[in-house]
This record gives C-alpha cells, structure tokens and sequence, in this order.
C-alpha cells in the first residue's frame, strides 16, 4: 500500500469524528462544573499553594466572569498561570478530556490530518516566552473608579512560558496547496469563536500550545490545547483549539467584522488592524498607591510590544520635560514583558511619572495626543461612551500628591 493510499484510509477512519468537529464541537468535551471543581482535593504537598499571608489576586471586571492580572504586584516578568488574565466573552471554562480531544487541519492541503495530543506531542516541542494582550487593554473606562489602578487599565495582558509545537511543523505534515494564504482556527467551546490567520504568521512564529509555565495550559487558556500568535491581539490565540481550515483568503468572522473591527471617523472600519502595538506602564509607583514619603523610590514597570524586543524605555518625573533611560535588566526577549527599573528621589512635591518604549522596529509609544493624531482625532474622541477604543496605547501618567498618594492622570496632561 502506498503512502498516499495509507494517508487517504486514515482520513476516511476518522470521518464520523471529522462532521463531529466541524459541526458541533467534541462530543466527549462538557462544561465545568462548581460540584467539579468542588471535589477537587486539596493537599498542599502534591500540589503547593502560596503563603496565607500572599493575598494578591485577579479582580473581576464589568460584573463578568472576566478577570485582570494585579501587574502592579507581580516581580520579574512571567505572569503566574493563576494570575494570568481571562477574558471569556462568556465562555465558561471547557472541562476536555485530553485523551478524546482531537485537531483537525483540513482545506487548501495535500493531506487533511486529524491529530491526538499524543500525536501532537511526538512533534519537536519549543518553549517560548511571549505576552498575551486583549485588543481592549488599556482602553478608557470613561472616568470610572477602576480607572485609577493599574490592574484594571492594564490587567488584561499577562506574560508566560508557553511549550507546544510551531503551527509550521504540523502544517507541513499536511502539506499547504499552491495558493494558501490564510487559515481560520476554531474552538471547541459552544460559541465556536474562529479567527483568521494569515499563512505568514502561521508559517513564522505560531504555535500549538499545551504547556504553560512548566505544566499544562489551565482550562481557562485553553486546555488542552490553544493557538498561540505572539505580538497579536489576544482574541487570536484562540482556546481549546479543535479545527484549523487552510484557505486562500481572510474567513471574515462576526467578530472580524464586528466587535474588532475598529471604526474610524468617517465610519469606515479598519479590519485586520492584529499587531499590538508598543506599551509601557508604571506599576510601581502607580494608581491607588501610597508613597511612605520622601526620599528614594526605585520606579519600575513593564513594557512590550508586538513589533519585538524592546530596545529602550525612558521615564519622566516633571510630566514630561525631561527623560531619562531606565535600567533594562533582563531577560529582554520578542513579543514579551520587558522589566524596566528607575531609581527615584522624591521631594515631596508633586510629580507626574510617565514611561515611554520603543521596540527593534523604532516604533516608539505615542502620547495621547499623538495618538488622536494618528487616528485623525480630537484626544477627547477616546472618552466618549459611542466610540469603539482598542489598540489603546499611549503613555501613562501617574500624578503623585505631596501626601504620597498616586492617581491616574491621563486625561490631564
């Protein structure tokens, strides 16, 4: 039997599981359950837990389930996988038996292939560090309390080591038909949230993740599998990831069309607007913070940017007269968290600390009003209630009170 032949019969073997995939989802995969989650046993020595004494947490937002990594408590620069940040879009966590999960990658290819984990698995494995940023990150909650602290402005990107096989190595087994340039990746939740991917991106740096920071991606990223694109807006990386469709153009999704897709002032929509910018914040001293007092304080912070490393991050502390370089310590890696430090000495009066970065590319993070240029603007358009804000990312200000209190004062420089 010849190679095409045994490849033909194995496609044809998994059939009944292909309409499965395509139609509704894994039938093995359930929702999880508070009685689920309730008799999971707790034993502090198969599995350890922080110190009682450690109370930092992820904060819901908007009376959802979504939840936002506390930067401004976190050292170095991975997210711990139990802080990392969750935007579900009411997706309840999938509870997928990995053994019965399977990935389909069919469309513009030689060999449509149906995967297990195992099988993934056997492929060259690849650890990477790399952020996840939610398009709507930073975007203006419009005078809200919230709006003062880091973690809710900023809480919804989180960084971590992720483990899988590059998207390249599985698509090659497949083998990519002349013409295709675009793949859609479905998940296996009950929406069936899909996104377009262009063939370059998957070729270049995606991967098939199922592993984060050392162990298995959580249920709430994407267990047991998720697509990772790194620098991308996060609504890309999509979860529990069951189906990648080869094409030769963008698949135009409700999403794609829709929530994501960013008006401009004329009304016209720019679609495929996919790489995060670059972005810088204080988390320490920042808003909601109490300064003990005058004398040294080490500013520090964290930037990155989807265009690759971060080259070089300056800090003002007179609101933006002058600006100095801050220490980059390291690690510096692609399309992750770089740490930033700035050693400081107070005064007592008061101060507005800002930080500005700027990637391998030279794009530097703009001010707020350079931003409302660039988008054609008046800076009080990001403020107002009917006016869709993502890819928010300009530079911001924390004002420090001479009683050492810290607020958010973007709308006042």
């Amino acid at each position: 039997m010849n190679k095409k032949e045994k490849t033909r019969r194995r496609f044809l073997q998994y059939g009944a599981g292909l309409a499965g995939l395509a139609v509704g989802g894994i039938g093995t995969a359930r929702g999880q359950t508070a009685e689920s989650e309730a008799a999971q046993p707790k034993n502090l020595r198969s599995y350890g837990e922080r110190s009682r004494f450690e109370k930092t947490a992820r904060t819901f937002g908007d009376g959802s389930p979504n939840t936002f990594t506390p930067l401004q408590d976190l050292d170095g620069i991975i997210t711990p996988s139990s802080l990392h940040y969750v935007f579900t879009r009411g997706i309840t966590p999938m509870d997928i038996d990995p053994q019965q999960h399977r990935l389909l990658i069919h469309g513009m290819v030689e060999r449509p292939l149906i995967f297990t984990m195992a099988e993934l698995k056997r492929f060259p494995a690849v650890s990477r560090i790399h952020f996840i940023e939610c398009v709507a990150n930073t975007a203006p909650t419009r005078g809200r309390a919230e709006e003062e602290r880091v973690q809710e402005r900023f809480g919804k990107s989180s960084c971590s080591e992720w483990t899988g096989v590059l998207l390249s190595t599985v698509l090659k087994e497949c083998g990519l038909q002349k013409g295709a340039s675009w793949l859609l990746a479905e998940s296996a939740d009950r929406v069936t949230h899909s996104m377009s991917i262009t063939m370059e991106k998957a070729l270049d740096d995606a991967m098939l993740a199922y592993g984060q920071n050392g162990e298995a991606v959580r249920p709430d990223q994407g267990y047991p599998l998720r697509l990772l694109v790194p620098g991308w807006e996060g609504v890309r990386n999509v979860k529990w990831l069951k189906r990648i469709q080869v094409g030769d153009k963008p698949f135009m999704t409700h999403i794609e069309i829709g929530t994501n897709a960013s008006l401009r002032k004329d009304g016209k929509a720019r679609w495929f607007n996919i790489e995060m910018g670059p972005k810088s914040v204080i988390t320490r001293p920042s808003g909601g913070q109490q300064l003990s007092g005058p004398g040294f304080h080490e500013i520090t912070g964290l930037a990155w940017s989807g265009g690759g490393t971060i080259k070089r991050v300056e800090v003002t502390t007179d609101g933006g007269r002058t600006w100095k370089d801050a220490n980059l310590p390291g690690p510096i890696l692609p399309k992750a968290h770089t740490r930033f430090r700035f050693p400081w000495n107070w005064n007592g009066e008061e101060a507005v600390l800002q930080s500005r970065c700027t990637d391998e590319r030279g794009a530097v993070q703009p001010s707020l009003l350079e931003l409302a240029k660039i988008w054609g603007v008046e800076p009080s358009y990001f403020r107002k209630t009917e006016n869709s804000v993502i890819h928010f990312n300009p530079i911001q200000p924390w004002k420090v009170n001479r009683d050492g209190s810290v607020k958010n004062a973007i709308w006042e420089v």
